[in-house]
């Protein structure tokens, strides 16, 4: 019975260590290995239409209309389109203050979420390029140049900017969110170099507009478009030059939240663009959406399975049993610890970032629950502290409260249990 614990906790144990640290150190010795795919860059400034998607946005749109008329690109050439999902905040209001200067309005009735918002606008954009952005994004003014640069080479579909935050340093939340943005970053300048970078950004990703076909709602838009992009055989190519500036939700709980919601359409959209996955179709970008989303969205998964073999072997006396669970207890004390503290905004680093931890590999598992139940979310509500609603939305209940403690209990009965 042993051996079968055994066997299985440390699969369980090594899933998370190959995708958190195995998968990059596959593609950094890839690239050092000299396995790079080179393409054609250029200082081109094709047709390029911006769309700004918006639902309440009053406190940030008329700056980034400002930010976007600002940038430095051919104004004959960049035409901007905000779409409105049914704001009643003002949000419409402000976008006529600009029309006539390059910025038209498109509403969209009902509520019906981002992603149709854009198959509605897309019907009636006919530029070369199509850059799809947030309201909250504030771009660099050189960011859709470099952009544009990269489909020069026919071979290039889509290309990915960077999304820097610039609250990183005020809070303990924001500053793990950075931490692990520039984490990704780094992962995604390998997977560019290799093959194409694993999906888009929300907040800055561009595509060729022939290539746009019309989303199902529940489809998240910057996932599902790259997934069939790359099974048209078209590259993804991710730009760390193209910079936009935005803050982060603010709090632990939301970001947590929002962390479900990404991974609830996520699944569901790579599934329904499943062929990806397949190598003999996708060759190397299949190994890179499984490494870095899928086996990623599945590491609560794996810890859920760890702890009860750890568990089981701890109270056997066996020693790898009782050092994972160990190690469990260091990171789920000091996380119960950050949860008490998450609203202070000097919260040390060695609560904060295991509560972060927690907190989003639990909600992600929620999204994946609902995901497998056929529930996802199409609508959307800003997280930024001003907007949102103060109360946390991570923040766990009285008997969440007692579950975490218990199993906290039962890991310290578990290592003691063979010396009593």
């Amino acid at each position: 019975m042993n051996t079968f614990f055994l066997v299985l906790t440390l699969i369980c144990l090594l899933m998370p260590l190959y995708v958190y640290l195995g998968y990059p150190a596959v593609l950094w010795l890839l690239n050092k290995a000299g396995f790079r795919k080179p393409h054609q860059i250029a200082d081109i400034t094709p047709s390029v239409t911006l769309i700004i998607s918006c639902y309440n946005e009053a406190a940030v749109l008329r700056e980034k209309l400002r930010n976007s008329l600002a940038l430095d690109y051919p104004v004959s050439k960049l035409f901007i389109v905000v779409v409105s999902d049914g704001s009643d905040d003002g949000s419409d209001d402000i976008v006529r203050e600009f029309m006539g200067l390059q910025i038209r309005l498109i509403r969209q009735e009902g509520r019906l979420g981002k992603t149709m918002g854009l198959n509605l606008a897309l019907k009636d954009i006919h530029t070369e390029l199509v850059v799809f952005s947030d309201a909250n994004a504030m771009y660099d003014p050189l960011a859709i140049r470099n952009l544009a640069q990269h489909f020069a080479d026919p071979a290039v579909g889509y290309v990915v900017g960077a999304a820097l935050y610039t609250d990183g340093q005020q809070n303990a939340s924001a500053a793990n969110e950075d931490l692990y943005w520039r984490y990704e970053m780094a992962i995604k300048q390998w997977e560019s170099e290799l093959h194409s970078v694993v999906g888009g950004d929300g907040a800055i990703y561009a595509i060729r507009r022939v290539l746009w076909e019309p989303l199902q709602q529940r489809d998240i838009n910057d996932f599902v478009n790259p997934l069939q992009l790359v099974a048209k055989g078209y590259r993804g190519i991710f730009e760390p030059a193209a910079r936009c500036f935005e803050e982060t939700a603010g709090n632990f709980s939301k970001e947590a939240k929002r962390k479900e919601r990404i991974v609830n359409r996520s699944l569901r959209g790579l599934f329904r663009v499943k062929r990806v996955m397949n190598p003999l179709r996708s060759g190397l970008f299949s190994y890179m959406v499984i490494s870095h989303k899928l086996l990623r969205w599945l590491i609560p998964l794996f810890a859920a399975l760890t702890l009860p073999g750890a568990l089981i072997l701890a109270s056997n006396a066996v020693l790898l049993g009782q050092i994972l669970v160990i190690g469990a207890l260091l990171l789920l004390i000091p996380a119960f610890i950050g949860y008490l503290g998450q609203n202070q905004p000097k919260l040390p680093w060695l609560f904060s970032f295991p509560f972060y931890f927690v907190s989003v590999n639990y909600y992600a598992l929620l999204g994946i629950v609902s995901a497998l139940q056929g529930k996802t979310q199409v609508t959307w509500h800003s997280t930024r502290p001003a907007l949102a609603n103060s109360t946390g939305v991570a923040s766990a209940s009285a008997v969440g409260v007692i579950s975490y403690l218990l199993v906290i209990g039962i890991s310290i009965a578990a290592v003691c249990r063979p010396y009593v």
